[in-house]
C-alpha cells in the first residue's frame, strides 16, 4: 500500500499551494508588494486554476493603476464570468487572511516559479518519452527533445537596474586593470590590425561574422585564428559542416609544419616534406583545439555541442563553418530560408551570450559582389538574410586583391561592422600551399589571380 501511495504522490505535478495562496494573500493585502514579484512571475506559473485567475486579475488592475483588493478583484472576475470559478468572495477573503505580512513575499514567488519550472521539465520529459515511443527517427527525436528542454525559460528575476554612480568604482578598476595589463580587452586573433578593429580581439558574448564568396579563404582564415588562440592555451572549437576531419587535419598540419598541403593530400612528400609533417603533427599535442565534422546541423544540435564543450573543456571560442549549410529546426522546416537563417543567426548570438564565448560564424556572400566594379563586398551581400548583419557584433568581409611578389595571395579583410571597435580595412597575405595567414603591408602586383582552391 505504501508503494502505491508513493507512486501516486510522484504523479502529482510539483507545486506549492501554500506558497501560491500566501503570495496572492500578500498582494491583496499590499499592492505595493507587486513590484517585488512582477519580474519573476506570470499567471501561467501558478498550478491551481483559481490562483491563475486571481493573479491575472490583480496584475491587470495594478497595471491599470487601480486598487486590487478583495472587492475589486471579485468584481473584475465577475465581469469576466469567472467569479464563481475561484470560489467567490469567500475564497478571496480566505486568501486575504492567509498572510499577516508581505515580508517574505519574494521568497514565495521564487518557490512558485521554481515549481513551475519543474512542471515544465516534467511536461517536456513526457513529450520526449512520447517521441521516443513513436518510432520517430532517433536524430529527429533528439533534435525535438532538445528543443523542448531548451525552450524552458528560467527567469531569475534577481538583476535590478543600477544607478551609474554605483558602477563607477568597478568601471575605474576595470580600466586600470586594462592599462596595467592585468586583464585583456579580448582574446587576440593573432592579427594585431584585426584585434584593433574589433576593439581588443574576441570577446565573450560577441558574435563575429566572416563572409566571402566561395574559395576566397574564410574557412582557412577562421582556422588560422583558432590556431593562434589555441597556441596561447585557450580551448577552441571548430564545427565544420563542409569538411571531414581528415581534410581539416591536412590543413592544420600543413599550417603548423609549413608543409605542402598538396603533398599531404596525396602522400607524395619529399624527405624534407616528411620532416615538416612530423613537426606539424608534434605541435598538435599542445593545442586545446577541438574539431567536430557533421553536415546539416540544426540550431539545437549546435547548442548541444557547444554547451558540452564549454562544460567539459572550457572552450572560449566557437567557429561555425558555415551558416548557410545549417538545417532548419523541426518547427521551421516549412518556412522560407530567410526566416530559417534569422532563427539560426539570432540563436547563435544568444548562445554566445549564454555561454560567455565568442562565436565566429562563417557566411557566404551572394553573387552581386561579382557584378560590382572592383569586386569589393558590402554587408548587403550577405547571403539570404539581413539578420546576419543585424545580429553580428562585427562583420569581416574578405576579397582577393591580387598576387604578391612571392606568389602569396593578398586578401583584403574589410571590418565593415565593429561594435565597440573601428571599421576599416586590414591587409592579409595567404600562402595557400601551407594554409597560413599573416598581416602584410605589401601591395599586390596584379589583381584577381586565383592560385589555390581554399
Amino acid at each position: 500500500m505504501s508503494d502505491m501511495t508513493d507512486t501516486l504522490h510522484l504523479q502529482v505535478p510539483p507545486h506549492s499551494a501554500e506558497s501560491e495562496a500566501s503570495l496572492l494573500g500578500g498582494l491583496l493585502l499590499d499592492n505595493r508588494a507587486y513590484e517585488r514579484v512582477d519580474d519573476l512571475l506570470t499567471e501561467g506559473d501558478f498550478y491551481r486554476r483559481e490562483h491563475r485567475l486571481v493573479f491575472a486579475a490583480i496584475a491587470k488592475l495594478i497595471h491599470a493603476g487601480k486598487p486590487a483588493d478583495v472587492i475589486t478583484v471579485h468584481e473584475a472576475l465577475q465581469r469576466q464570468g469567472k467569479g464563481d470559478e475561484i470560489g467567490g468572495l469567500v475564497y478571496l477573503n480566505s486568501l486575504a487572511q492567509y498572510l499577516p505580512s508581505t515580508h517574505n513575499i519574494r521568497r514565495y514567488a521564487e518557490i512558485v516559479r521554481e515549481k513551475s519550472i519543474l512542471r515544465q521539465i516534467v511536461g517536456a520529459a513526457e513529450q520526449a518519452r512520447a517521441l521516443a515511443l513513436s518510432n520517430t527517427a532517433p536524430a529527429h527525436a533528439i533534435e525535438q527533445a532538445l528543443g523542448l528542454f531548451s525552450g524552458i525559460e528560467v527567469r531569475h528575476g534577481d538583476r535590478e537596474p543600477q544607478r551609474v554612480d554605483s558602477l563607477a568604482v568597478a568601471f575605474l578598476d576595470r580600466v586600470n586593470d586594462l592599462a596595467e595589463g592585468r586583464i585583456q580587452a579580448g582574446i587576440s586573433t593573432g592579427f594585431p590590425a584585426i584585434d584593433r578593429r574589433l576593439g581588443g580581439g574576441l570577446k565573450p558574448g560577441r558574435q563575429i561574422v566572416i563572409a566571402a564568396r566561395p574559395s576566397v579563404g574564410k574557412s582557412s582564415l577562421a582556422m588560422q585564428v583558432l590556431l593562434n588562440v589555441a597556441a596561447r592555451g585557450e580551448p577552441v572549437l571548430f564545427v565544420s559542416q563542409e569538411m571531414e576531419q581528415p581534410e581539416l587535419m591536412d590543413r592544420i598540419v600543413a599550417n603548423l609544419g609549413r608543409a605542402d598541403m598538396g603533398g599531404i593530400s596525396t602522400g607524395q612528400l619529399s624527405q624534407d616534406g616528411w620532416a615538416r609533417v612530423t613537426e606539424g603533427a608534434q605541435r598538435l599535442k599542445d593545442l586545446p583545439l577541438y574539431l567536430h565534422s557533421e553536415g546539416g546541423l540544426s540550431l539545437a544540435a549546435i547548442r548541444s555541442i557547444a554547451r558540452r564543450m564549454v562544460r567539459r573543456h572550457g572552450v572560449r571560442v566557437v567557429v561555425l563553418d558555415y551558416l548557410q549549410l545549417c538545417a532548419a529546426s523541426a518547427g521551421k522546416r516549412d518556412s522560407n530560408r530567410h526566416h530559417q537563417l534569422e532563427e539560426l543567426s539570432r540563436g547563435l548570438k544568444a548562445l554566445a551570450m549564454e555561454l560567455g564565448v565568442s562565436t565566429v560564424v562563417l557566411s557566404q556572400l551572394n553573387r552581386e559582389v561579382e557584378k560590382r566594379t572592383g569586386g569589393r563586398p558590402v554587408m548587403a551581400d550577405l547571403k539570404e538574410s539581413g539578420s546576419i548583419e543585424e545580429d553580428a557584433d562585427s562583420v569581416v568581409l574578405l576579397s582577393r586583391e591580387g598576387e604578391l611578389s612571392d606568389g602569396a595571395m593578398a586578401i583584403l579583410a574589410d571590418v565593415a561592422k565593429a561594435r565597440g571597435g573601428v571599421t576599416g580595412p586590414c591587409h592579409l597575405r595567404f600562402e595557400g600551399a601551407f594554409q597560413r595567414w599573416e598581416e602584410t603591408t605589401e601591395r599586390p602586383m596584379q589583381k584577381k589571380v586565383e592560385r589555390f582552391e581554399l
